[in-house]
């Protein structure tokens, strides 16, 4: 049912010749794509769905409390806040419509805040923890020399998993401590601290040569058949030591980069120079490590301060 059809109906008409005449309005008015006009009805629907389960199911005699004990339900049920969100703003825009057809003076969702969406920080390994994680690996074996290299990599840069297992030989330049990396089309060039520069040198020299299973092989890191090492090869290693460091927190390859961020963050390294390295676009996916670093230093001073 069109909505200027239901406007020269007059009267007063049932739940779902509102929902078909605003189902139109998106379609023919506002042109929204498929997946929005989907979106909006299914949001929609569910609202009047909670208005019948509480013996109320017209929508003209909404309030801004209806909307507001009808978001703190969704909350309740396990919806995230982003998704309550969502429902807040699809009735805005039906609530809008209504309006603008003339079946309502002003719209009740007008003025609902938004449900309030807890930002999710990264989880990073405090200094003793990336030290302790990074001994696990012994170098008495390929494995054991391998692996520390590995892990020494990762976390003198920041790079991404994808970026480590697709390293060559020739991006390492260890005379000058510098590796090249390249992802999405980008290139940047990461300084090595020392023992990383150390680890590599042993790895590169004198344990890839025995694990390679072709003398024309130019990936940096192998699994123990001589073959590229795989993302899921990866994982499994950094589980290991996780468990075998006794370390409590969900360790992760990006964990390693989250924290290389943060620690030279909180040594005094300025966004720029984090953002270059990190490889990312935008400053502003940079500028989280400020908050995770201030969350940090506020949970030590409750922690530890005598009044706190």
């Amino acid at each position: 049912m069109r909505a200027d059809s239901i406007e020269r109906r007059g009267g007063d008409f049932l739940a779902a010749d509102y929902i078909a005449g605003y189902r139109d309005y998106l379609t023919d008015v506002k042109h929204s794509s498929a997946n929005t006009v989907s979106s909006y009805l299914r949001d929609i629907t569910q609202f009047h769905t909670y208005l019948e389960d509480n013996g109320q199911s017209d929508f003209k005699k909404v309030k801004p409390e209806t909307i507001k004990t009808y978001m703190t339900w969704m909350l309740g049920k396990g919806k995230s806040a982003t998704s309550v969100t969502r429902s807040v703003a699809s009735l805005k825009s039906f609530y809008g419509y209504m309006v603008s057809y003339g079946f309502m003076k002003s719209s009740p969702a007008k003025g609902v805040a938004a449900a309030k969406v807890e930002r999710k920080y990264p989880q990073i390994l405090t200094s003793k923890e990336v030290e302790l994680f990074l001994e696990q690996p012994q170098c008495v074996d390929a494995k054991g020399y391998r692996d520390h290299a590995m892990l020494e990599l990762l976390y003198a840069t920041g790079i991404r998993v994808s970026e480590l297992i697709s390293l060559n030989l020739e991006d390492l330049n260890l005379a000058a401590g510098l590796v090249h990396c390249e992802s999405k089309g980008k290139e940047r060039i990461i300084p090595l601290y020392h023992t990383a520069v150390k680890a590599l040198q042993d790895y590169v020299k004198d344990i890839r040569p025995q694990i390679i299973s072709d003398a024309d092989e130019r990936a940096l890191f192998v699994n123990m058949n001589g073959d590229r090492m795989s993302r899921q090869g990866f994982w499994k290693i950094i589980k290991y030591y996780q468990e075998k460091a006794g370390i409590e927190k969900d360790i992760t390859p990006h964990t390693l980069r989250h924290s290389f961020a943060a620690h030279l963050l909180e040594n005094g390294a300025d966004l720029r120079s984090i953002q270059e390295m990190l490889g990312h676009a935008d400053i502003s996916s940079t500028q989280i490590y400020t908050h995770v670093v201030k969350k940090q230093l506020k949970d030590v001073y409750n922690k530890a301060h005598p009044r706190a």
